[in-house]
């Protein structure tokens, strides 16, 4: 039929994306909300576009040429795309459709003047606005120009800037089509934007209104700036006035003209206050429409206000769900852990599973509620206490809140906070023999893990495991594996401030600890060093390997058969002894990876090409023996260095007593600091038993045909995996939906405090002590070190030469062989004990984290450095 092509606003609504585009579909929605007046209007269906573009000539080969054009070439994409919106602007519109098009105008009045707008089907999303990337047209007048414009919208879907985000979001350019909306024009007093949610901040309470006069086309262009009033609780908060010397005023014949504003107006606000609240309560009733914050454009016309589009703020950081409406602050775990990555659903379930505190899921990432812990004064200053020295930014974000004395309700000390965070664990002997009995305990607790679980399959399996996560727990809540990390913790600390209160020295611990014994992390990047040495004297392996790497760098790791390099070793010279090399690396380090707290996450077992290019770099960078030396050498750095402190001390005042306490710490932080690595790997052990079940599963249902793919179990809890194990069904609608959700989340940065308002604080250094220019964080590491910065952000991606920096934004403990290459290390995300400060100081480089936007800031290659005592980093070059 006819009419197929063309709807009424009031006939749709948001579920029609596919039929009217992301504009189309919310107009619609706004259309059917009380006392919301959107202009009249119609929409010309995606069904009109697909029928234009199968008509218009070559579109097919050029659309084939497109999708083969890399991604940054951009002469090429600027060409294709011009010709394929001349082919579709010149392709003309069929008899029919033109007809439906005229006769729906003239039910509307056929004189009027109009708005014309795409809509595109990836538009408006809850993941992506798209906002600017197709074309507008105003005041359109006439039945000829109003066709000719629609022929404009859709060609509009591949301007170059439309192109290349669809190519920067994975979204193929055959899977999205274009809607037309035509509407009405209003020709109104002032117009602008309201964000239901403060756009900055994230905070839900807040709204913001920008408004200036006539046409919204002056504020999106930045012909002028914007009157901003900021509302909350129904009143005006602020306002900041601006001068508007220009407007955008629609022209009697059609079109649109910039005009002067009258000297006496200009300072005028466009809006009242009242006028302000009254646009921010029907924002509230958009925003209870649609179920999150929307950025809306209005205007204001003789009838009121007109809301003209309403799209999702894709930016804002989501807030955990909570089930009261009491104040909440939530505090990262990703920032604690080293890992803001968004994480899937079953790496966030089996963690919040496996996790010795609550933790709260959103936006991909893990939060713990600190929110009673803060009302109680005791505890308060215990938290305040151990998150300043551990990340003093997450501590500024919280007095920031505190601040605030409204917003954190006060509790008496003994009140539901708990006992104090961070009390002092019970003291324990100095005694190595410790840490030896917490290892083993650990050794045999996997080991009995891996036996028991071998016979384990289908809801029994589920069983299984939700008994293994209460030992996982049991055993890293074990009070003496506390008590060894606190005495390791507090004697570091204990020397550093004793020792620059007497003999002025920064961070003197940081050479103390020194090649500190029982440190896995340590162990595991120079043991991959022992792993080069097998594999330097054999020139067919490092070609072969070299070729490997050559692979990876084109495609990718996930595209490679991993294991299928190992499998080819033995057919080389020497490449039986080189497997054997990487084989035994594998069996004590193969549960590792890059963001190891997600169980989603590849493990160097799974793909040991991974490790590939960092054994290249000891090939190239290292003589044999290096582990060997590099440990003997820490150890002697720090035997001379106690030696210098002790002596020292004897010559103060009281100076026997004073080295005695400092000769007890020093035993005891090199007894006890090595082990701070080692709950993190005895959990990574335990997930890898876990996961290696859970992909059993995976493929048993994927044999069954109720999984299309063994990694569809990742979008999927734990105990919604369990369901689908016992019943053999799965809602394919719900994981597509995760998996465009993952994507979203990955866009998102994670505050390191967010409220239950939604306000994402991410702290600040309140420092005097930093050069103009320099880029303050957190000294973890001592020293000072000059050179080049090599901006890393995978693993896998990593060249570098002895002498580089490393810069990258945050490491766990899988980037620890990388350490041993590297002069200096500078992140984006840490603190005093988080595992890249740990490692950096056991291999003495210098360090400085928490360094905000590094990755960013510093180029690749740039000369910088870094003052790893100090806390900040220069750019040199």
């Amino acid at each position: 039929m006819i009419e197929q092509y063309v709807w009424d606003l009031q006939e749709v609504d948001e579920t029609q994306v596919a039929l009217v585009g992301g504009k189309g579909a919310h107009l619609g929605g706004l259309s059917r909300i009380e006392g919301i007046s959107v202009p009249a209007g119609f929409c010309v269906t995606t069904d009109a576009f697909r029928r234009i573009m199968a008509e218009a000539p070559s579109i097919e080969d050029r659309l084939d040429q497109l999708a083969r054009s890399h991604p940054d070439d951009r002469e090429a994409i600027r060409a294709l795309s011009a010709r394929i919106r001349r082919d579709i602007e010149e392709t003309a519109i069929p008899g029919d459709l033109a007809a439906a098009i005229t006769r729906a105008l003239a039910r509307l009045g056929e004189q009027a003047a109009w708005a014309v707008r795409s809509s595109a089907t990836a538009e408006d999303l809850p993941t992506a606005s798209f906002a600017g990337q197709q074309d507008t047209y105003l005041n359109v007048v006439g039945p000829a120009a109003v066709l000719r414009h629609v022929s404009r919208c859709w060609a509009s879907l591949f301007t170059e800037r439309a192109v290349i985000y669809r190519r920067r979001n994975g979204i193929d350019h055959r899977a999205v089509h274009m809607a037309v909306v035509v509407q009405r024009m209003v020709v109104p007093h002032a117009s602008g934007i309201l964000f239901t949610a403060d756009p900055v901040t994230g905070n839900r309470k807040v709204a913001t209104v920008d408004a200036g006069f006539g046409l919204g086309e002056a504020l999106v262009s930045g012909l002028v700036n914007p009157d901003v009033h900021t509302v909350r609780d129904g009143q005006v908060v602020t306002r900041a006035i601006a001068a508007k010397r220009r407007a955008v005023q629609a022209l009697p014949a059609g079109g649109t003209q910039e005009v002067a504003i009258d000297a006496w107006r200009q300072q005028q606000p466009a809006l009242t206050d009242e006028q302000v609240v009254r646009l921010v309560q029907l924002g509230r009733r958009i925003e209870a429409h649609f179920g999150r914050p929307q950025d809306i454009e209005w205007c204001l016309d003789d009838e009121g206000f007109r809301i003209v589009q309403s799209r999702p703020i894709t930016t804002l950081f989501p807030v955990p769900e909570a089930d009261d409406e009491e104040n909440h602050v939530y505090v990262s775990v990703g920032h604690q852990q080293m890992m803001t990555d968004p994480m899937k659903p079953l790496g966030l379930s089996m963690w919040q599973l496996t996790a010795m505190a609550p933790m709260h899921a959103a936006g991909g990432r893990l939060f713990v509620d600190a929110t009673r812990r803060l009302a109680s004064p005791a505890s308060r200053a215990a938290l305040l206490d151990i998150m300043g020295k551990g990340d003093p930014l997450v501590r500024d974000a919280l007095e920031t809140v505190l601040d605030r004395d409204d917003f954190v309700p006060s509790l008496p000390d003994a009140g539901p906070g708990g006992p104090p965070f961070g009390a002092a664990a019970a003291p324990i002997e100095t005694d190595p023999a410790i840490v030896t009995e917490l290892i083993e305990r650990s050794e045999v607790s996997v080991a009995a893990l891996e036996r028991d679980i071998r016979a384990k399959t289908g809801p029994a399996l589920f069983d299984f495991l939700l008994e293994a996560f209460e030992e996982h727990k049991r055993a890293l809540g074990d009070p003496l594996n506390m008590q060894v990390i606190m005495a390791g913790m507090e004697a570091t600390w204990w020397l550093n401030d004793k020792l620059r209160e007497w003999l002025g020295e920064k961070n003197a611990a940081d050479t103390l600890t020194l090649s500190a014994p029982d440190n896995i992390t340590s162990e595991m990047g120079l043991a991959l060093l022992d792993v080069a040495d097998v594999i330097r004297p054999l020139p067919e392996v490092v070609a072969f390997l070299q070729g490997v790497q050559g692979v990876q760098g084109v495609q990718g790791v996930h595209d490679i058969e991993d294991h299928a390099f190992l499998d080819e070793l033995p057919k080389l010279a020497g490449g039986t002894e080189a497997r054997d090399a990487i084989e035994t690396y594998l069996d004590r380090y193969g549960m590792r990876c890059v963001g190891e707290i997600d169980i989603t996450r590849p493990r160097w077992r799974e793909r040991p090409a991974t490790l590939v290019p960092v054994i290249l770099d000891n090939v190239r960078n290292f003589e044999p023996g290096a582990a060997r030396r590099r440990f003997e050498e820490g150890r002697r750095k720090a035997r001379q260095k106690e030696q210098d402190v002790l002596s020292r001390l004897r010559a103060l005042p009281d100076g026997d007593r004073k080295a005695d306490e400092t000769q007890r710490m020093i035993d005891r932080v090199r007894t006890f600091i090595g082990y701070r690595e080692y709950p993190k790997y005895g959990i990574v052990s335990r997930y890898f038993v876990y996961k290696r079940a859970l992909l059993g599963e995976a493929e048993r249902l994927v044999r069954a045909g109720v999984l299309a793919e063994k990694e569809d179990i990742h979008y999927l809890t734990f105990q919604e995996l369990h369901e689908v194990v016992r019943t053999h069904q799965v809602d394919g609608r719900l994981i597509r939906q995760r998996k465009d959700a993952f994507r979203s989340y990955q866009a998102l940065t994670p505050p390191r405090v967010l409220t239950s308002d939604g306000e994402a604080l991410t702290g600040a250094y309140r420092r005097d002590d930093v050069p103009a220019g320099a880029l303050a964080g957190v000294p973890v590491s001592a020293g000072t070190v000059e050179g080049r910065a090599r901006v890393v952000l995978d693993i896998g991606d990593a060249d570098l030469e002895a002498g580089d920096i490393l810069v990258t934004a945050f490491t766990d403990p899988s980037w620890s062989p990388l350490f041993v290459a590297v002069a200096g290390l500078v992140t984006e995300v840490g603190g005093v004990m988080t595992h890249g400060a740990v490692i950096a100081r056991e291999y003495g480089l210098p360090a400085v984290v928490g360094v905000a936007g590094a990755t960013r800031l510093i180029r690749d290659g740039q000369r910088i450095r870094v003052h790893g005592t100090d806390g900040f980093v220069e750019i040199l070059s």
